[in-house]
C-alpha cells in the first residue's frame, strides 16, 4: 500500500510517495527530470518488500511546490531538510539521470548520511554540448521554468562537482545503460572510479533501464542493497 503524503521543508512543500513495512531500512528515490514520484512505481513495490521506500517529487515537479527559483543544489538540501523533517539518519539513497546528480550532491555534501548509493545512468559533471530545450505542448507536470535552469547547470557543471566525487564515502552503485542510452556511458564508467567506493554494471536497456528491464534492474539493485552488497556475478561492466 502506498500511502501520499507531504512535508514542509524551509517553506517548500515537498510530496512523497512512501511504502513498505515501517521498521524497515530506508530508501530514498530521487526521479529523473520533468518525471515525479510516480516514475518509480513499476520497481518501488518489490523494493517496499525489504525496505520503507520514500519516492520524492522534486521542486518543481509533481505534486510538490512549484517555487520558481530552482538548482541543483536546492534540490540536494531539499533532500536533507526531508531527511531532517522525517527523523531519517542515514538512508541508501538512488537517484535516476538528474535525481542522481541530486545524489550524488547529497552525498558528497552529507557523506555521514548515505550508507549505500545508486545511481541510474547518471552523467559525469563534465561540460557537454548546450542546446536549447523545446518546452512540450499542453499542460506540464513540471515547471518548464526549473528545466530550463537545471539544464544549464548539467550542460555546465560546477567545477568542484568532479573533485567533490571523491569525498562520497557510501558504498557507491553506477547502473549503466550501454549503448542504447543517450548518456556516455565512458562517463558513468569514470563517474563510478572517482567515487572511493564505486563501482558499475550495465544493463543494455537504454536511459530508463529501471523502466524498460524493471527485473533485472530491481535484482540487480537488492543485490547491491543487502548488507553484504553486490556479489562477483553483477560486475557486467
Amino acid at each position: 500500500m502506498v500511502d501520499h503524503r507531504s512535508v514542509d521543508v524551509g517553506g517548500i512543500r515537498l510530496a512523497y510517495e512512501v511504502s513498505g513495512p515501517p521498521e524497515a531500512p530506508p530508501l530514498v528515490l530521487l526521479h529523473a527530470l520533468g518525471e515525479d514520484a510516480a516514475d518509480w512505481d513499476v520497481v518501488a513495490p518489490v523494493l517496499a518488500r525489504s525496505w520503507r521506500v520514500y519516492a520524492l517529487d522534486l521542486r518543481g515537479h509533481g505534486r510538490s511546490d512549484w517555487p520558481g527559483d530552482y538548482s541543483l543544489q536546492l534540490m540536494r538540501d531539499d533532500v536533507l531538510g526531508f531527511l531532517d523533517a522525517l527523523a531519517l539518519d542515514r538512508v541508501d539513497l538512488m537517484g535516476h539521470s538528474m535525481g542522481g546528480i541530486v545524489a550524488y550532491l547529497f552525498a558528497a555534501e552529507h557523506p555521514r548520511r548515505v550508507d549505500r548509493l545508486v545511481l541510474e545512468d547518471v552523467p559525469v559533471p563534465r561540460p557537454r554540448e548546450q542546446s536549447t530545450p523545446i518546452r512540450p505542448d499542453g499542460k506540464l507536470t513540471f515547471d518548464w521554468e526549473m528545466v530550463l535552469a537545471v539544464r544549464r547547470q548539467i550542460d555546465t557543471p560546477a567545477p568542484e562537482w568532479l573533485e567533490n566525487l571523491g569525498k562520497i564515502t557510501a558504498e557507491t552503485l553506477a547502473v549503466a545503460g550501454g549503448p542504447g542510452s543517450h548518456v556516455p556511458q565512458e562517463g558513468i564508467a569514470e563517474l563510478a572510479r572517482r567515487v572511493p567506493r564505486g563501482r558499475v554494471v550495465t544493463i543494455p536497456a537504454g536511459h530508463l533501464i529501471h523502466n524498460t528491464q524493471p527485473t533485472v534492474f530491481v535484482e540487480v539493485v537488492m543485490r547491491f542493497l543487502q548488507p553484504h552488497g553486490p556479489t562477483a556475478r553483477d560486475r557486467r561492466d
